[in-house]
């Protein structure tokens, strides 16, 4: 607090002024007024609000803190908006050629432009507006709310005031709607209730009207002291002031919902089955996934994203640029939606802008008649549409004047038009019928002869088998010396092919095969399935 000199106190004297300063901090008591008359915040440290010994303050004040020496030619005023200060009712030599007032020029008039200015109608002379000029210092000049008027805040607050009167108006009638509504249920249910009831019933109602205890102690106001230091002066709203219940506190089940102590956090709901109503705490889920945060996280999300494919950005980093970033992206992505949109109603047309489809339509009526069997069959009155599938159907290609499929004879599929099994083959009609039928009935002539004509098979005669597994024509001679050289250059061969070390690097082959050869070659090869081929 400003004192005007530090005196000696007795410690009970101190003690009622450390109390003092208490009440005054806390808004209980009125602020201490200086020589002009002017509150003293008593939140000022007191090194700030004592006044040095040489000044000899008799009475607290803070002008030792203020600019003693003041500019004379510093003034608060400002200019007069909108003062007019004469009005000619002639044009003047010199003056606006377009409204005819004399403080400004054609090129400055901020007046509408007329289709033909005062100077050359001489009517409708506007005032002249007040000229002033001010001398103002430096902080003056920079001083943005310099000649703002505070009374018209009060606007502002009234505007403000009305919309919380409505909202409170709006909650009670719902408020008291709801109770009728659960009233006038409980009537229709039990018809058979007593006098006494129903004028208990009305009483509940009628204090139901009168309570406003349910408002969650948000509409609660406190008055306050004036003072500097007690804040917000007048009314005070009570939005949270430690007398609603901790969170922890709302459900003391031990299975509700878990909350931790370090970071103070309670992510599930503690009253998941109470009215929604009347909770004014939904858990930090609900905070976490609703409202800014959700697009704060798809934000987020979005610049992870861009960075991974290589965009310079960083949510961190560079948060308006991230932002920005963001915006043009929903930006050009609900473009790209409307030009698919539009795309697609182009093509397959919109049905909502469409004439209105008839009633009868509509409600599946009309004037045909049509007979059913019992089996719900159509007898007469419709014809028999037949489902068609996603696939083109009724597609003649290759000159078909019937479609592929339509024509089955052994096992094959074909066209009827011209009786052919060959798919995409060109169609040749009733001339390719023809052609076919004449072959078919040429083939099965000539069948009919080779079976005539073929004669009974002949009795295969048992041939000797001159080696194993061979057969030796009867007519057969073999010169005996030829055959034993033969027998040599096979046994030769054998030894070269178990050997390739003695093979040779020049191979001549030659097909002139004699019998002779063909004798010891047979009578040397291995026989697999003798039974004594390993005794050879």
């Amino acid at each position: 607090m400003a004192t005007a000199s530090v005196a000696f106190k007795s410690r009970e004297d101190h003690r009622k002024q450390i109390e003092l300063e208490e009440a005054r901090k806390a808004g209980l008591a009125p602020a201490e007024v200086d020589e002009d008359g002017k509150e003293i915040n008593p939140h000022i440290p007191q090194y700030m609000s004592s006044a040095p010994w040489y000044l000899n303050s008799e009475k607290p004040s803070l002008k030792h803190q203020r600019k003693w020496k003041s500019d004379p030619n510093y003034t608060k005023s400002w200019y007069d908006r909108g003062a007019k200060i004469y009005q000619a009712e002639k044009y003047r030599k010199g003056a606006c050629q377009n409204c005819g007032a004399m403080t400004h020029t054609a090129k400055a008039c901020m007046d509408r432009p007329r289709k033909i200015g005062a100077k050359y109608t001489n009517k409708n002379i506007a005032p002249d507006e007040k000229i002033e000029s001010f001398e103002l210092d430096y902080d003056g000049k920079r001083d943005r709310w310099n000649g703002y008027d505070t009374s018209t805040y009060h606007r502002v607050i009234d505007l403000y005031e009305a919309k919380e009167d409505a909202r409170k108006k709006y909650l009670k009638e719902q408020q008291i709607k709801k109770l009728e509504d659960k009233n006038n249920n409980q009537e229709g249910n039990d018809a058979a209730t007593s006098d006494g009831d129903e004028e208990e019933d009305d009483l509940r109602v009628d204090e139901a009207k009168v309570d406003e205890s349910r408002q969650m102690d948000f509409a609660k106001v406190e008055k306050r002291v004036r003072t500097t230091g007690g804040g917000s002066t007048g009314t005070v709203r009570n939005l949270r002031i430690r007398e609603d219940t901790a969170k922890y506190l709302l459900n003391l089940d031990i299975n509700s919902a878990h909350y931790d102590p370090k970071t103070r956090s309670m992510r599930e709901d503690p009253l998941p089955d109470a009215d929604p109503n009347d909770k004014f705490y939904l858990g930090d889920n609900q905070y976490r996934n609703s409202g800014q945060a959700l697009e704060f996280k798809q934000m987020n999300i979005h610049s992870w994203e861009a960075f991974d494919k290589g965009q310079d950005m960083h949510m961190q980093a560079a948060p308006s640029q991230a932002e920005l970033l963001y915006k043009n992206f929903k930006v050009a992505k609900d473009k790209l939606k409307t030009q698919t949109k539009d795309t697609i109603m182009e093509k397959y047309g919109n049905a909502s802008t469409e004439d209105e489809i008839p009633m009868e339509l509509l409600l599946g009526q009309s004037e045909r008649q049509v007979e059913y069997d019992r089996a719900g069959r159509i007898i007469k009155g419709q014809e028999v549409i037949l489902p068609k599938s996603k696939y083109e159907e009724d597609v003649l290609t290759n000159n078909h004047t019937s479609v592929w499929g339509s024509w089955w004879k052994d096992h094959q599929w074909g066209y009827r038009c011209c009786q052919q099994t060959i798919r995409n083959s060109y169609c040749t009609g009733s001339a390719g019928i023809e052609a076919a039928e004449a072959s078919l009935d040429l083939m099965k002539a000539n069948i009919a002869r080779k079976e005539a004509c073929e004669e009974s098979p002949k009795k295969v005669e048992e041939k000797k088998m001159a080696t194993w597994g061979t057969d030796v024509p009867e007519d057969l001679e073999l010169n005996e010396e030829a055959l034993a050289n033969a027998l040599k250059k096979e046994d030769e061969r054998k030894r070269e092919e178990k050997d390739e070390r003695k093979r040779k690097y020049n191979v001549k082959h030659t097909n002139d095969v004699t019998l002779e050869e063909m004798e010891a070659y047979r009578m040397k090869r291995v026989h697999y399935d003798d039974p004594m081929k390993d005794f050879l």
